[in-house]
């Protein structure tokens, strides 16, 4: 009969996560939240009792948490993160070990505990310290933010994050005996645990996987049976399964076949993950006026903490405002990881489940918070800036245009400088060897990027940082004496601002420049012609070498008949995906 039961509460506990998970899809909104709602519904404290038996949910529950450490484990990168940089490495370090002292201190003055028994106040700063991988990576996939410099340091952050998790997780059964001895053996165990993996997986594994590696679902089975080998192992040394899933996962991270690993886990996973959030919003607690305060209070708690320990320190290594304030924004929100570090504490009777429901519905609040901080991470950056500049907080260069100072006008201008543009100035440097003139000495970059701004000035050519949508940074940087006005950011990543907006406001301030501008599409391509573009740069058509010859042509000659063939070229391809 408990067989029966168990298998008709599993089946309920995912129709009605499907359903909730419709639902979300439909209004944007995390999956995770929809799965927390579902167990809400069925559960017997809120919803309509359907499920009264957590029991029946938390064995598999379990695996599906061993699955999710694995696969993160799987996406942390060991050669990626020890090469790299100082910005990456300080902000990662600091954004952690800042955000629990200040939670630390603040829990306990509000009163929660520390002590005598209970972590009250521990547990909700570590909470707090913790970010959502699987939000912020999705909104910024979406919005082709990844490879920006601030995605790549909010990634950065969040890999940081993990590592910390590991940390706490090592010392997490030991916290009611916490002697310094017993604190320094979990540490032990946990980096013997550690070596083991990893000397296993180079002089062992590694061999394994190769001869299994053309067999999909031996390689499946012998990843699967790794990862709880070395999460039993944890338990069995009195550590936590869950850390020893995480570093099973880290352990063949550097291997060839990750990739295949988490695309056949990822399936399996999910599975068990949705029944984790389900079980997780069956134990949910009837909100009370003191519960949703708290929650409340701890959400802003969170986003002033995140601006207060990762812009400080960004900005001190010359970031600039808004590469150091959107990693602040994009990481507003409370990590799916801090909900099992908080269900383990229950486990441990370190916490007890009013903390497990606080940090629950901080979760849900932080999660459709973030979703639109990150969606207008770059409006909302700008307000901030203009707030800071107003209080006496620099940007990089002058605080009235964001610019540095120009001392020359210069005949070709870059307008932001991204992958397309590094390259089509390879490509320029290479053709200007045929050249009397030096077309790089007339060359300026307006970009926000410090990175850009150091490569560029080794390599002497003139840049300043500031905002290509602004008229007062365009002004500044005497685009009015320009020959030619280089867009070659497509609109998915430019951001305030489109290349139809670039080319009028060009249009406007230097009418006798020749604009090249970026499209992604052909019907835009047109547009722009049509619009009075010189030359529309089509990355999957033209190579960098042709955008290169199309704007040294501009310097020497009028481009009628290369516009006229171009866009001749364009109306006459006839694409399934034009």
């Amino acid at each position: 009969m408990h067989e029966v039961d168990l298998l008709s509460h599993i089946g309920l506990a995912i129709i009605v996560a499907t359903a909730f998970a419709l639902i979300a899809k439909a209004l944007k909104q995390p999956l995770i939240l929809a799965y927390l709602l579902a167990g809400i519904a069925l559960g017997p404290k809120i919803g309509f009792g359907l499920i009264e038996s957590e029991e029946n949910i938390g064995l598999i529950s379990e695996i599906g948490l061993i699955l999710l450490l694995f696969i993160i484990g799987l996406e942390i990168d060991l050669k990626k993160l020890l090469s790299a940089g100082r910005t990456l490495v300080v902000s990662g370090v600091s954004q952690f070990l800042l955000c629990a002292f200040l939670g630390i201190g603040f829990f306990i003055l509000i009163g929660f505990q520390l002590g005598n028994g209970r972590f009250d106040a521990l547990y909700l700063a570590v909470a707090l310290s913790l970010s959502s991988t699987m939000i912020v990576v999705k909104l910024l996939y979406d919005k082709f933010e990844l490879t920006t410099l601030p995605g790549r340091i909010t990634l950065g952050i969040l890999v940081f994050q993990d590592i910390w998790a590991i940390l706490f997780l090592s010392v997490q059964p030991n916290l009611l005996n916490p002697e310094i001895s017993s604190i320094l053996l979990s540490f032990v165990k946990g980096a013997g645990i550690v070596l083991v993996s990893l000397a296993i997986s180079k002089y062992l594994l590694a061999r394994v996987f190769s001869f299994v590696a053309k067999i999909p679902e031996l390689l499946l089975v012998t990843a699967i049976a790794w990862c709880f080998l070395i999460a039993g192992l944890a338990g069995v040394m009195g550590l936590s399964r869950e850390m020893g899933a995480l570093v099973a996962g880290i352990s063949l991270s550097t291997f060839p076949y990750n990739v295949d690993v988490i695309s056949k886990v990822i399936n399996i996973r999910d599975f068990f993950v949705t029944l984790f959030f389900v079980g997780l919003g069956l134990s949910i607690p009837m909100p009370t006026f003191s519960l949703v305060s708290y929650a409340a209070l701890l959400s802003v708690f969170l986003i002033l903490t995140r601006l207060l320990s990762i812009f400080p320190v960004l900005y001190l290594l010359r970031n600039g405002l808004r590469a150091s304030l959107i990693p602040s924004i994009n990481l507003s929100q409370m990590s799916e990881f801090s909900l099992v570090i908080a269900v383990l504490g229950l486990q441990f009777k370190h916490i007890d489940a009013h903390i497990v429901g606080i940090l629950t519905f901080v979760f849900a609040l932080t999660s459709v918070l973030s979703t639109y901080m990150i969606q207008y991470n770059h409006q909302i950056q700008k307000r901030l800036a203009s707030f800071l500049s107003l209080v006496g907080i620099r940007d990089i260069g002058d605080v009235k245009t964001g610019t540095g100072d120009v001392e020359e006008p210069k005949d070709v201008i870059f307008l932001g400088f991204f992958r397309e543009a590094s390259s089509i100035l390879c490509e320029i440097q290479t053709l200007q060897a045929k050249r009397v003139d030096n077309v790089t000495d007339k060359m300026l970059v307006i970009d926000f990027n410090p990175i850009v701004h150091s490569e560029l000035n080794k390599r002497n050519v003139s840049c300043i940082y500031g905002d290509i949508a602004s008229v007062d940074t365009l002004q500044h940087a005497h685009i009015d004496c320009a020959k030619v006005i280089v867009s070659s950011i497509p609109d998915s990543i430019l951001r305030g601002t489109t290349n139809e907006k670039i080319l009028g406001l060009a249009r406007r301030l230097c009418p006798d420049a020749k604009v090249v501008v970026t499209a992604n599409t052909m019907q835009s391509a047109i547009e722009l012609y049509e619009a009075g573009a010189d030359f529309v740069f089509v990355p999957r058509i033209h190579s960098s070498l042709h955008a290169a010859e199309a704007i040294l042509a501009c310097l020497d000659q009028p481009l009628t008949d290369l516009r006229r063939q171009e866009l001749n070229r364009i109306r006459s391809r006839s694409e399934v995906l034009g």
